[in-house]
């Protein structure tokens, strides 16, 4: 009978892919970038990935901190934990997804080094500073939070454009929405003020501009980074989506008017007062 492999040496040496961050993603990629630009992370360390979606970066995260350390990824989205499972299969088994909405946490998570969330943030609303509140009690004495998200002045080229669009034709309830749309979004400042709040220290807010490519027409109206959680901002300005698409289209084959298209990748960084464990 053929010896069975040990558990520890058949998962020793996952895929190279999934230890990278991944090349062709144009979105989660530049923020989890920034992200690991201003996280200080070391072997062995515990950390909390919240919002986690499909993986990016706690792949990466469980590679780095090894089997010495522990990663928990929470989301409250169940396909994308699903996928992240099967994308995850026997390797690292010090990472673990979990169901949860960043909101409310279960008590049972304990406490970790370090927690993070890329392009998280947005989900902390509508009680932004509760959540990050409630999140830092999960980070022991002396770690450290970093989050990212696309701050206000992201694509604010186009929302120019699409206000001036909205004051020629006169729609004047559509405008007052999109005003509270974008007002509602976190700025740099906003992130500052919160994490100051929190009681965190050696606080970090930087911004990394990220320039978005587009044709004009569909190739605008459907653009993966665009369409979901932006445009559709607009077409939710409207009740007659009829209208919206009028108006969208109007708007998409004007590009040139708003390129280059900008997204503001914010990345907020703070620590919690105590004594740190040693980085090795």
């Amino acid at each position: 009978m053929m010896p069975t492999p040990s558990h520890s040496s058949f998962l020793s040496s996952p895929p190279p892919w999934l230890c990278e961050l991944p090349k062709k993603d144009p979105w989660s990629r530049p923020f989890a970038e920034s992200l690991l630009t201003h996280l200080d992370l070391y072997e062995g360390a515990s950390i909390l990935d919240v919002a986690c979606g499909d993986g990016i970066p706690a792949f990466h995260l469980a590679h780095r901190v090894g089997p010495g350390g522990r990663v928990v990824g929470i989301d409250v989205n169940h396909a994308q934990l699903l996928r992240s499972r099967a994308v995850q299969g026997p390797y690292f088994p010090w990472l673990e997804f979990r169901h949860g909405d960043v909101r409310q946490l279960p008590p049972d998570l304990g406490q970790f080094d370090r927690i993070t969330g890329n392009l998280s943030f947005m989900f902390f609303r509508p009680q932004r500073q509760e959540t990050l509140q409630q999140l830092a009690r999960f980070l022991k004495p002396g770690g450290q939070l970093v989050l990212t998200f696309p701050s206000l002045g992201t694509f604010d080229s186009l929302w120019k454009r699409v206000d001036r669009e909205m004051v020629h034709q006169g729609f004047t309830k559509e405008r007052e929405r999109l005003a509270d749309y974008i007002t509602e979004r976190p700025s740099a400042a906003d992130a500052r003020q919160w994490l100051e709040t929190c009681g965190l220290e050696k606080i970090d807010v930087a911004e990394y501009p990220l320039e978005v490519h587009t044709g004009s027409g569909h190739e605008f109206l459907f653009h993966p980074l665009l369409r979901g959680g932006f445009l559709d901002d607009v077409y939710e300005c409207f009740t007659d989506q009829t209208l919206a698409d009028q108006f969208m289209e109007t708007i998409s084959l004007d590009i040139k008017s708003f390129v280059p298209l900008f997204a503001q990748r914010c990345v907020m960084s703070a620590w919690r007062p105590g004594v740190s464990p040693p980085s090795t």
